[in-house]
């Protein structure tokens, strides 16, 4: 889903799309899509910034980096984001620190899928874990550690 900058009305628009996505995409590559992602979004247009306030959900199946074993990672999350036009990229280096959701948009259109998908991916942790406790599998006989 495209958005024409141009052609935002003056009020903004709300969005509330499921998106399908392939478990390519993600940076988990692990991953397997239980539901839909679910984004409800707000885009609002200031001078030549573009407010983009979302909400994202869906649920996910992970492989537990310690143990293998499947479990569901539920996703509920909310993101704020500010675009520029690509005139102003020449700014990014001047950016603060804090400024780590300002993005920028070329020929005044934003890809929604993109901006959804990218939010998904920024949700993941690090290492997927079934349990912060989780032992994981023993080295000498390969059987998964239960905790006590």
């Amino acid at each position: 889903m495209i958005i024409d900058i141009d052609r935002l009305p003056k009020e903004g628009m709300k969005i509330s799309k499921d998106f399908e996505f392939f478990s390519e995409t993600l940076v988990e590559e692990e991953a397997v899509f239980l539901e839909p992602v679910h984004a409800e979004l707000t885009v609002t247009k200031i001078g030549e910034e573009i407010f983009i306030k979302g909400k994202i959900t869906t649920c996910l199946s992970f492989v537990c980096s310690r143990c293998l074993a499947p479990f569901e990672f539920p996703v509920d999350s909310n993101f704020d984001l500010v675009y520029l036009p690509e005139e102003l990229e020449d700014l990014k280096e001047r950016l603060e620190d804090e400024d780590v959701n300002t993005v920028f948009y070329y020929s005044s259109k934003i890809d929604i899928q993109e901006v959804v998908l990218e939010q998904l991916n920024l949700v993941f942790p690090p290492k997927p874990l079934c349990s912060q406790d989780c032992q994981g599998i023993c080295p000498i006989c390969g059987k998964v550690i239960q905790s006590r």
